[in-house]
């Protein structure tokens, strides 16, 4: 497999193939190469002249080369490695790799089975396709970003690229997945063409569901997924921690009432007809909050976890590096790093 991308979305992709089996060479122009060498880069990497473990993290398993795609002697070296490849896959702008004499047209005559995957931001044709952009602006294209609000209505920024990870690089590998199974059962290859706005727009279910049954998607706090009932919702607990209530099913909030003592609680769920965002549930959200803040996270975790009953702590991204559930060794093994101990959950 040849990876000619960059920075997030394509090299993910390429990752989770080279995950799956897949023989991956990384093709980077000279000089500095694909940027992400030197982005978010700490000091002691710079110091030692090596990658930042942003191009580390997504380009494990790989093998590297430069190619000067602006030569023709660069275009010669591609053209025969496309020749004996499977996929390639790469993240220009649509239209580069035809002007470069290099597209899918051409590598195509020569490898008629091969998988050429290009991810944009808008897709290889339409209104946009020659538009720059990056992950924010194509969650906000999508509808997606204005489900993503503080109470008030204002969108936040995430720290989790949305339509870079799911619209582009998850897109990517499903697609070229299907098309190599369509070229093992004696087809041709294929272009594949990932948009990763419009298919971010695809997976924007929930709000698509309240379009069709409301005709307007619901504000923050109003829906049952995103704040408008007590079963599904997030609670501070004593030390300023978060205790994520995930309780949507009634078994499970009435196995939650049940351990906090509560059994009167247990009627007042949205399949028993609570009004969804309305005055009861906003009532009932008030009395477990008051309740939940009574207690650090590490206690309510200890009570909870194991009653089955779809509660869980909103672990920091540290915590979550050390928990069992992604890495047992270094759960076993002594903390260096900090002490998130002090803020109320050993893991």
């Amino acid at each position: 497999m040849l990876d000619l991308t960059r920075l997030l979305p394509g090299p993910v992709a390429a990752l989770r193939l080279a995950e799956l089996g897949a023989e991956v060479l990384k093709i980077e122009a000279p000089g500095a190469g694909d940027p992400t060498r030197t982005m978010m880069q700490s000091s002691s990497d710079r110091v030692a002249g090596r990658p930042g473990a942003f191009y580390r993290l997504v380009n494990r398993g790989k093998r590297e080369t430069r190619l000067d795609l602006k030569s023709e002697a660069g275009r010669n070296v591609l053209r025969a490695l496309a020749t004996e490849a499977d996929v390639l896959i790469e993240s220009f702008r649509p239209g580069v790799m035809d002007r470069l004499g290099v597209g899918y047209a051409t590598l195509r005559a020569a490898n008629p089975r091969l998988v050429y995957c290009s991810i944009s931001g808008y897709g290889a044709t339409g209104p946009f396709a020659d538009h720059a952009g990056h992950d924010l602006n194509y969650i906000g294209y999508a509808g997606v970003l204005d489900q993503l609000t503080n109470l008030d209505g204002t969108p936040i920024v995430p720290n989790f690229q949305i339509a870079d990870l799911l619209g582009g690089a998850l897109s990517a590998v499903t697609q070229i997945l299907a098309a190599l199974w369509h070229v093992a059962r004696g087809g041709e290859g294929r272009f594949v063409d990932v948009s990763m706005t419009h298919a971010t727009y695809a997976h924007n279910v929930v709000a698509q569901v309240a379009l069709a049954n409301e005709r307007t998607a619901p504000a923050a706090g109003a829906g049952l997924l995103n704040g408008g009932v007590p079963c599904y919702n997030l609670y501070r607990t004593l030390d300023g921690r978060w205790l994520a209530v995930g309780a949507l099913e009634l078994k499970f909030w009435e196995s939650l009432c049940m351990a906090l003592d509560r059994p009167e609680w247990a009627t007042r769920h949205w399949s028993l007809g609570q009004a969804i965002g309305g005055p009861d549930a906003a009532a009932l959200m008030q009395e477990l909050a008051d309740v939940v803040g009574k207690r650090p996270l590490k206690e309510w975790v200890a009570l909870l976890e194991p009653l089955d009953c779809c509660v869980s702590p909103v672990l920091t991204a540290a915590e979550a590096a050390r928990h069992p559930l992604f890495n047992p060794q270094a759960y076993a093994a002594p903390d260096s790093g900090e002490d998130e101990s002090d803020r109320g959950l050993d893991v």
